[in-house]
C-alpha cells in the first residue's frame, strides 16, 4: 500500500471520528445540560468524579435511553461509513481497515474536544457490521448468552462480542484482518481503563458495589432484568 494514501485515510478516518455525536445531540435536545459533567451517585448518595468518556452511554444516563440508543445508532453509522467508502474506492486494498481503526481512534480521542471522547464501542461494531455484518451480529449474540448465561457477569456481556468478533475473524479471514480485530478491542479496553479502574478502586474498598453503579446505565439495567427473568444470579 501508498504510504502516503494510508496517511490521508488514517488521518482523514480520525478527524471524521473526532466529530462528537453524543456533544451534537446533546446541545439539540438539552441545550443547558453538559455532558462532560455526567456523574453516577456513590451508594450513600454522594457523588463521583465526572465520567471520563462522553459518548451514547454518558447521554444514555443523563438524557434517557431513547437518546441514547439513538446517538449509538448514528456513532454506528459513523464507524461504518469510512469502511465502506474506502472499500469502495479501493476494493482490493486493506485500506478501509486503516479507516476502521482511525475513526475510533478520532472518537475515543477526539482531536475537536480536548481528546476526551467515548468507549468506541458503538463506532466499532459499526465497523464490524461493514466487514462481515453475519460476523458482528453472531459475535453479539454470543457475548450477550456467555456473558449472561456462562460467566454471569454484566461487563462481560456487555464486552465479550469484541472477543468472539476476534475469533470469528480468525476462524474466516486472513491476517490484516485479525490484526485489525486485536487493534479494536486494545482500543476499547485502552478507552476505558480511567473509569473502569475507578470503579474497581472503589468496590475494593468497599465504597461502591459495581452493579448498583452499572444499574445507572440503561443498558446494564436491562442486561441485570434479563437475568433476573432467567433466574441467573449475576456475579457482579
Amino acid at each position: 500500500m501508498d504510504i502516503t494514501m494510508v496517511l490521508a485515510v488514517a488521518v482523514a478516518s480520525y478527524l471524521f471520528g473526532s466529530i462528537s455525536l453524543s456533544r451534537l445531540v446533546g446541545r439539540l435536545v438539552a441545550p443547558d445540560v453538559d455532558l462532560g459533567d455526567v456523574r453516577i451517585a456513590e451508594a450513600d448518595g454522594t457523588e463521583r468524579e465526572p465520567l471520563r468518556t462522553i459518548g451514547a452511554t454518558t447521554a444514555s444516563i443523563e438524557l434517557g435511553p431513547r437518546v441514547g440508543c439513538s446517538i449509538a445508532l448514528l456513532d454506528i453509522f459513523k464507524g461504518a461509513l469510512p469502511i465502506v467508502v474506502v472499500r469502495w474506492l479501493e476494493p482490493d486494498q486493506y485500506l478501509f481497515l486503516v479507516a476502521g481503526v482511525f475513526v475510533v481512534v478520532g472518537h475515543n480521542w477526539p482531536v475537536f474536544h480536548h481528546f476526551r471522547g467515548g468507549g468506541g464501542m458503538s463506532p466499532t461494531y459499526g465497523g464490524f457490521l461493514a466487514i462481515s455484518p453475519l460476523g458482528a451480529l453472531g459475535s453479539a449474540v454470543l457475548g450477550l448468552l456467555f456473558g449472561v448465561f456462562v460467566v454471569r457477569d454484566i461487563l462481560v456481556a456487555y464486552t465479550s462480542g469484541l472477543w468472539f468478533f476476534l475469533l470469528w475473524l480468525i476462524a474466516t479471514r486472513e491476517w490484516p484482518y485479525v490484526v485489525y480485530g486485536l487493534v479494536m478491542n486494545v482500543l476499547f479496553i485502552v478507552a476505558l481503563i480511567p473509569d473502569t479502574r475507578d470503579y474497581l478502586q472503589k468496590k475494593r474498598s468497599g465504597q461502591r458495589d459495581l452493579g448498583d453503579s452499572m444499574d445507572q446505565i440503561p443498558m446494564t439495567r436491562g442486561l441485570r432484568r434479563m437475568m433476573a427473568f432467567f433466574h441467573v444470579e449475576p456475579r457482579s
